[in-house]
């Protein structure tokens, strides 16, 4: 390692941001040649079962954190405050040159105040998006984060458009405090970077089990893919009940019409359910434990509509051209729905039903450029080394 090597601490936590993360090292990896950057992976435990994390930096190659904080199962203030903590004593350790963070969860949030506080630059992949629903953790996150960083690299043109709003604009002039420049960059969106690299590799032979086992057992009748773990959802008994009554609705149709539902169950959800009086066991669905990102990608090509109330996989649907139903009142992907692949339906019953049937009929046209050429990774990658 040479004495003007680069160092980057990316801190990383839930399962999107491993699907990020393996986007943007790979780049960085191949550009940076040989002892240019030294990338040094904090794990904070936030996703903690070996179904949710563990997994990935298996299956995509990652290599192992050198440092794992075990930190999860812990309320938004005391968990954030825990891993700030713990971030900045990684960080007084590594004495990094840049932290980079992806996406809106307690770990992005963590990892950059952190870094900030110690007057370390922070790169945030997936910076601009708004819900514009402030009782929304990761909405905070997001805020908080963007006005922290000195890096924003946005997916989409409408995330530019929201950092200007909020006086977050391109500055290549460095007239930041302390002569530090703002840059503020449309690059796409890395999860298209990731669909494209590895829906071959979900494709192999062995490579999703569980995915080739449910097809099988569905022997080739369309299905309804859902996932549903916000907060908002999860933590409010009249929404969650709501949207399981569409769901079960929806499966027993296809009990005569062949629409199952099937709903790889987020451990949180699982848990809250019977709190609050819903009856997941007996809706009808076909409950799976969380997937790993192959059978999950798999599971996509698959499907014909998809209800979600994740950001992600709102996404996800589009990349394999598949209509999508968002189990929420609001979306950061406006660009969807105003191109008619994407309905929001919040958690009322009927407007679930409705948007559903009007959304099996849709048609998606995967070759619109709403996310970018599928090169985010790469433009990430060059201007962190160049920077």
């Amino acid at each position: 390692m040479g004495a003007t090597a680069r160092k980057i601490v990316t801190v990383v936590g839930a399962r999107p941001q491993f699907v990020k993360a393996a986007v943007v090292s790979r780049a960085l990896a191949a550009r940076s040649g040989e002892g240019a950057v030294r990338e040094v992976l904090v794990h904070t435990g936030q996703h903690f079962s070996a179904s949710m994390s563990d997994v990935f930096f298996e299956q995509m190659a990652i290599p192992r954190p050198a440092h794992h904080l075990q930190i999860n199962s812990l309320s938004h203030g005391a968990m954030t405050g825990r891993m700030l903590e713990a971030v900045e004593a990684v960080l007084l350790e590594e004495k990094p040159d840049r932290v980079l963070v992806y996406g809106d969860t307690n770990s992005t949030l963590a990892g950059a105040l952190a870094a900030a506080k110690l007057h370390v630059p922070v790169a945030h992949v997936e910076a601009g998006l708004r819900s514009f629903n402030r009782r929304m953790p990761e909405e905070i996150n997001r805020v908080l984060t963007d006005h922290t960083a000195d890096a924003l690299y946005c997916p989409t043109r409408t995330a530019v458009a929201n950092l200007a709003a909020e006086g977050l604009a391109h500055d290549p002039g460095g007239a930041l405090p302390g002569g530090v420049r703002r840059s503020v960059l449309l690059t796409g969106d890395v999860m298209h970077d990731a669909a494209l690299f590895y829906a071959q590799r979900s494709a192999e032979p062995g490579a999703a089990p569980t995915a080739a086992r449910v097809l099988a057992e569905l022997g080739g009748a369309p299905f309804a893919l859902c996932t549903l773990h916000r907060a908002e959802n999860t933590d409010d008994p009249a929404r969650l009940a709501a949207i399981v009554r569409a769901l079960a609705e929806i499966s027993a149709r296809g009990a005569a019409r062949g629409v199952p539902v099937v709903l790889p169950l987020h451990p949180r959800t699982r848990a809250l359910a019977p709190r609050a009086g819903v009856d997941l066991e007996g809706a009808g669905l076909r409950l799976l434990d969380p997937v790993p990102y192959f059978d999950m990608l798999e599971l996509l090509k698959a499907c014909a509509v998809v209800l979600t109330d994740s950001g992600g996989l709102q996404k996800e649907a589009f990349f394999f051209a598949r209509p999508c139903v968002t189990l929420r009142d609001e979306t950061e992907w406006v660009e969807l729905v105003e191109h008619g692949v994407n309905r929001l339906a919040g958690a009322d019953t009927d407007a679930i039903l409705a948007a559903f049937e009007a959304m099996r009929a849709v048609r998606v046209d995967a070759s619109l450029a709403l996310y970018g050429d599928g090169d985010a990774g790469g433009a990430i990658a060059a201007h962190l080394l160049g920077a």
